[in-house]
């Protein structure tokens, strides 16, 4: 199965090749412009105005089988969902399935602004394929499932992207279908509903038999849920097997080393008290380096402009795994920042990390409020050794090794940057 998309106006630019294609359908025959498509990779300019969003896609699944689709932004993830769900038609091929469909594709989907939530409820439940009775006996579970009991008379334009997906998440998990399908749409509910949601989607596929898609960025999730995942790569399927296998594969082929990382500078609203502006990774002596080896000190050095004094101004550094697990957060506190430029470097003696990629989340904040917050605002690349004396000391758990010891953090002023 293949599905192609044309880029800018819809045409093939002549009259006679306009003719051409129609004369190759009424044969039965390929449109002889779509074997000039190009890749999909969104990264290049390419020459062709066809694009392959997704090409020559060759895969069964089971009853009952959960599986998690990755991959990076425009893959062809979405693109792939959607054929599923009927909601577009494959170019070439064709898809075969067999039962009903359940899915949620994106945020409001089926639902009217200007109706309540219970009312939106009977129709999306309608456009599901829910009857009205159906709908009926289980809308007391919905509601309570959703956690908007107190807004179900309200117009949903007055709901929060996180109210919508709860709802609609909701009506679409208690559709009595054989097939779920999921989209990324969970990423804006909070962790709780989050969590709320797998359990939900576990319980659909190992306690009911039924079949769950569920495309995710999230890899912890994907590990939880899933029993089989596919890997998507520029339209085309790199691999298909176990969660740990194909998401060792992804995470390897995205990794991107570098040492140096700009940092988006936050939203202006006004009362900005100050940003940070770039992250480098470096050895103990300061040297800027792509990769620790594994045993290695090193240190983070973050620079940061202050706009106006800050009073007990914290820096913070987090590290996570590849698949987001929490492995250690540090921060120091500064009890008085004047207006100018500085620097904090994060020092790590007694950290051991077991070789892989490790995402960095930074935070600068004073005793009001967060000043500026940025998850995986970097990548760390701890390389193996051929030999490694690891201390008795040393904890292991999940593969990561730590210890307790405080990182040493230390903020100073600099040149203006």
């Amino acid at each position: 199965m293949s599905k192609a998309y044309q880029l800018g106006e819809i045409g093939t630019g002549t009259l006679s090749r306009d003719l051409e294609r129609s004369w190759a359908r009424l044969r039965g025959k390929e449109d002889p412009f779509l074997k000039i498509g190009e890749v999909n990779d969104r990264t290049v300019k390419g020459t062709s105005n066809i694009v392959w969003s997704l090409k020559n896609l060759n895969f069964d699944i089971q009853q009952g089988d959960a599986v998690g689709i990755i991959g990076r932004n425009g893959a062809g993830k979405s693109t792939l969902l959607k054929i599923l769900s009927r909601v577009t038609a494959p170019t070439t091929g064709s898809v075969k399935v067999k039962g009903r469909i359940a899915s949620l594709l994106e945020v409001g989907t089926g639902f009217h602004p200007e109706l309540s939530g219970r009312e939106n409820i009977y129709l999306n439940g309608a456009i599901l394929g829910m009857r009205k009775a159906e709908i009926k006996r289980k809308f007391d579970e919905i509601v309570d499932f959703s956690g908007v009991e107190r807004y179900i008379d309200t117009p949903v334009k007055r709901y929060s992207s996180g109210m919508y997906v709860r709802l609609a998440f909701a009506v679409a998990a208690h559709l009595e279908s054989e097939i779920m399908i999921v989209d990324e749409v969970l990423a804006v509910g909070d962790a709780e509903f989050q969590k709320k949601c797998l359990g939900k989607m576990g319980d659909v596929s190992q306690g009911e038999g039924r079949t769950v898609l569920f495309v995710s960025h999230n890899m912890q999730a994907i590990q939880k849920l899933c029993r089989n995942t596919i890997f998507l790569h520029q339209g085309e399927i790199d691999s298909i097997g176990t969660p740990e296998n194909i998401i060792t594969k992804y995470l390897q082929r995205s990794q991107i080393k570098k040492a140096v990382f700009d940092i988006p500078k936050p939203d202006d609203n006004g009362d900005n008290i100050g940003y940070a502006t770039k992250l480098q990774i470096e050895d103990i002596n300061n040297n800027i380096v792509q990769e620790i080896p594994v045993g290695s000190p090193w240190q983070i050095r973050v620079f940061f402009k202050i706009n106006k004094r800050a009073q007990h101004f914290i820096a913070g550094l987090g590290i996570n795994s590849a698949t987001d697990i929490n492995i250690r957060t540090s921060w120091s506190t500064v009890s008085d920042l004047a207006e100018g430029c500085y620097e904090v470097v994060f020092k790590e003696n007694h950290l051991i990390l077991t070789p892989g990629t490790y995402n960095l989340i930074l935070g600068l904040s004073n005793y009001e409020r967060t000043v500026h917050y940025v998850e995986n605002v970097a990548m760390l690349t701890i390389s193996p050794t051929a030999d490694l004396a690891l201390d008795d000391t040393i904890i292991r758990l999940n593969n990561v090794g730590f210890i307790v010891n405080p990182m040493s953090i230390n903020i100073s002023p600099v040149e203006d940057f």
